[in-house]
Order: C-alpha cells, then structure tokens, then sequence
C-alpha cells in the first residue's frame, strides 16, 4: 500500500519548511534511510530520510517551494500503484489527512506510524530526536491505557543520548496499548504504543513488526487482553506524574522528574517555583522531606560508609548520553588518523584587552570567548581546516560554526555558535554563556549541538596546562585549549615574567595536513598575541 510522506515539524518553533533539494525523482526506488530531500527551516537546513521501501510515485512540492507543516510533500509505494485517493484534496503543499510516513534525524516530535487500511489504529514508534540517537529510555508515561489522547497532547518524556525531550501525539483516539515499561530503553523506529478506536484489535500491528522492549500494560478490557508472558507485567506500573488528563498531570519539567525519580521523592510533594507553579531543576535539589527519609522507588540507597577495609562498589548503568559519547569517540579515534599540533601562546596584550573590555563594558569576556573570536577569524583565512571527512569526497564548508565543548553531569555536550566569524565578541560572550547554562539543565534543542564545523574544548579554568583532545566528527579539527601560566620567558636579551597558554590542535590527516595546521596556529597565536586585530 502507497503512503504519503508529510512535513514533518523539526523544530519546537516550526510552523513550515523549504523544499530546499530533492534527492530522489519520481520514479527512483527508495528504502528506509535514504535522503529524499533537504529541508530548510526556521533554524538550520535538514536532511528528510525516508522510513519506507518502495518507489517514489509523487513529488508535490517543487524546489524552493515553502509547505506547512503535517501537509502532503511526496507518495512512496508500488510501480503503477493508483494514489488519487491518496491526493484527493491535496494540491503541492495542501494538507491532507493521511499519516506521516517519514522521519528526520532532526525531529523532536513522534516518529512515523504505520497505518493499516482494515485496522482503525496507528502504531507510535520511538522518533530519532537526534543525528546521533540510536535508542531512547522511557523516563515517564503522561497518559495510560484506556485515555483518551488529542493531537498535540504529551504522551511521555523519552531520554535521549543528548537531553530528556517530551513526546507529543500527532494521532487522535484511545491509547490501546503501551510497549516499554518506564526506565526501559527501545530502540528507534520501534513501536512503543498504539493509538486507535475503542477496542481495535491491534495485535496484526504488533505481529507486523516486532518490539524491543517488554510491554508496560495491557489491554485495558480483560475479556481481550493479550496471554502474558513470564516478563510480561500485568499492569503498568504506578507513577506520580501519569495522569489521564493534561489537567491533572503534574507540572514538572523532564529533567526534574528525572531527578526525582532518582532522588526517590515524591514529586507531589514538592513545591514548583517555575511558571504556573512548575517543578524545576532548582525545586528538587533544593528539596528537604519534612520528614524523617524513606527509601521508594527501584534504586537502593546507600545508609552508611562501608566498614574499614571493606570492598565496595557500584555498578550505575550507562546513560543514553554516555553510551553514545563512547560510541562515537571510539568511531573518531580509531577511524581518523589523528595528529596533533602544539603551540605556546603570549597572553599578555590579550588580558590586557580583556581587563579594558570589561572595565569599558561591563561585560564579562573570558578568555575562552577571545579563543572563540580568534578561531573564528583564523578559520576564514585558512578554509582548510574548516572542513568535513565525507567518505568519498572532502566539504570545505564555507559557513563557520564553532562548537564549543561543555562538561554536564552525565558527559559532554557541544552546543554551536553559528557564523562565529560575523559576531561581536559580546555577542558571543552572552550566546555561549546562554548555552552552556541550557546545555546543564538539558534545555537544548537538536539544532543547537548540530552543524559544527570546528570544535573548541578549554580545560583551562580546572588547571590543566596542556592536553589533546578526539575530534568531533565530522569535523576536521579540534582545539584543545590549555590555562594561562606565568612563566620567564628571554626577551630581547632579558629574563622577563610572561603569561604563556599552550593549544594542541587535534587534525584529521585525511583532511588537514601538519604545513596546513601549523600555518592556521600561527595565525592564532598572531591575533591572540595582538588581540586588537580580532576586535576590528
């Protein structure tokens, strides 16, 4: 059976996209994967994969063409299927009520269903909410078997390797059927609800295709219910912050449920400081029980210190996060013959302006900040180093993006300033202030860690002089930035105290050569050394 492909919503501020490339003509066969499109939005421009294996049999939207979002962009299906029925009413971009059939890497919201012409339900997969998602872990469940769900309404709070990101319905009817428990992680694209008329008999959706977590509940009418399984629960289990009704569920953001739910306390009893009473992050780690501390949830807490010779540990499992930190880091290094670069630097004239920026502006640039500027303005005389490892060719990007390493609890994010090169160095003093501080309470979104094309990470401020760092791919290179240390230096004959930072520039020899590196370092060391060139 044909099934239409619709603008998918990529962002949280998202109301239409730009067709900005087709990858695919009418007529090409496409499978789960492919790129079909390249689509501009509000805030960067995405690829459009493909969850379907067919033939493509409709492009309804030209190049350039803008479309709302949900409305009808393309029909994949059989060579010589008949689709009238499926465009009736849709003309280019017009929106028809057919269902989403594909998924971006991009999307935060949920991902394609798949429909069955005889079966009034529509299965709910788990979205890939980032470039580099392969599972997500359910953190809570806002609605249970046997509610009724709207288009729009928050089904559950799904933790990804990057931040914890709310899942919406884009299916109107009765949730039939939930297919992970809390706290388990599924794998992408696979189903984790079901969305449907009262008393459907889904199971054909489920034999269709199989899921990677244990079922959280069942049928809620018992004279249907499924025959369970020895690991198969009978009920899913009782939350605090799982209510039928949006009205009744608590307000909390992801995180601080998160949290609490870690923590064992009852969010109920927490009292919100956030907008309309909302729970935040502040409101749990500043929570005290009123009284004496009792131990729920699954996770053991510990009582007291073990004895005095007494072996202990913990085993704690990996987070979303982690896992993909690992995954990828290990793909970098053992993938990209690294080299590396390392430079002393002469900071005197640069605290020197940055002493004055501040007494002049009030604003408080770090020298982290006067890196950034530095790196930016350096990368636009050398594009060489401002480059992509594709596989098969080399992306010399002509835009600058610079990501800038930031520690969070469970590992490591990389927000990006965008166009660095165009920006004053306040502007970007507040925006990489604004997304660190978002990046520690898992507030950012997909499009503010993608589409890096350098990458910054500064160990100076924890003391350390001098470290490498792994590249963070795609990119080709990545600064590693050490502290600022007074040390005698010979000048003009004369011993004399100087303060010295050390850069070791991690490069990706199949990109970046050492004679190409080593002349963009000594352009870096060249503007740092006389800041007042960067500040022009």
């Amino acid at each position: 059976m044909a099934e239409v492909i619709k603008m998918p919503k990529m962002s949280d501020t998202m109301t239409e996209g730009v067709i900005a490339a087709w990858h695919k003509k009418v007529g090409d066969s496409v499978k789960p994967g492919d790129v079909l499109a390249d689509v501009e939005t509000d805030k960067a421009t995405m690829e459009l994969e493909s969850y379907e294996t067919g033939t493509l049999l409709y492009i309804g939207v030209k190049e350039q063409d803008s479309v709302p979002v949900d409305s009808i962009i393309a029909v994949v299906g059989k060579p010589g299927e008949n689709i009238d029925s499926l465009l009736s009413g849709a003309s280019g971009g017009s929106s028809a009520p057919a269902p989403v059939a594909a998924k971006v890497e991009e999307t935060p919201p949920p991902a394609a269903s798949t429909p069955k012409v005889d079966i009034p339900a529509t299965a709910i997969r788990m979205p890939k909410m980032s470039d580099t998602m392969t599972e997500g872990t359910i953190v809570a469940w806002h609605k249970k078997v046997g509610d009724k769900v709207k288009a729009g309404e928050l089904l559950a709070d799904v933790e990804t390797d990057k931040a914890t990101m709310e899942l919406e319905s884009y299916e109107e009817g009765e949730l039939l059927y939930i297919g992970v428990e809390q706290g388990s992680a599924v794998k992408v694209d696979d189903i984790i609800a079901i969305v449907g008329k009262p008393g459907t008999d889904y199971k054909p959706l489920l034999s269709a295709a199989p899921v990677s977590a244990e079922p959280a509940s069942s049928s809620p009418n018992p004279s249907t219910a499924t025959t369970p399984t020895p690991s198969q629960p009978a009920a899913a289990p009782a939350q605090a912050s799982s209510t039928g009704t949006e009205a009744e569920r608590i307000k909390a953001s992801p995180l601080a449920k998160k949290m609490a739910q870690d923590k064992g306390i009852d969010i109920q009893s927490i009292m919100g400081s956030g907008e309309n009473g909302r729970i935040i992050k502040k409101d749990v780690e500043s929570f005290t029980p009123s009284a004496k501390p009792t131990v729920t949830g699954s996770k053991t807490q510990a009582v007291s210190a073990p004895e005095s010779g007494t072996e202990s540990f913990e085993d704690v499992p990996l987070s979303q996060m982690r896992k993909t930190i690992a995954r990828r880091l290990s793909e970098s290094l053992f993938t990209a013959p690294h080299f590396y670069l390392t430079m002393e630097i002469n900071m005197d004239k640069a605290m020197e302006a940055r002493k004055s920026i501040i007494d002049f502006t009030g604003s408080k640039i770090s020298f982290n900040d006067l890196v950034l500027k530095a790196v930016a303005a350096s990368l636009r005389l050398h594009p060489k180093v401002n480059a992509s490892w594709l596989g098969d060719k080399i992306r010399y990007n002509h835009h600058i993006h610079i990501g800038v390493a930031v520690a969070v609890e469970e590992g490591l994010l990389v927000p990006v300033v965008r166009f660095a090169d165009s920006k004053s160095l306040s502007a970007i003093s507040a925006e990489v202030k604004d997304l660190g501080a978002r990046a520690k309470n898992k507030q950012l979104q997909p499009a503010d860690w993608e589409g890096s094309t350098f990458t910054i990470s500064n160990l100076g401020m924890f003391g350390i002089e001098e470290f490498t760092a792994i590249i963070n791919p795609p990119d080709a290179c990545i600064l590693a930035v050490g502290g600022i240390k007074e040390v005698v230096i010979v000048k003009d004959g004369q011993f004399k105290a100087s303060n010295v930072m050390k850069v070791t520039m991690s490069c990706d020899h199949r990109v970046v050569d050492g004679a190409v590196g080593s002349a963009f370092l000594q352009t870096l060391k060249g503007l740092l050394e006389d800041p007042v060139r960067i500040l022009a």
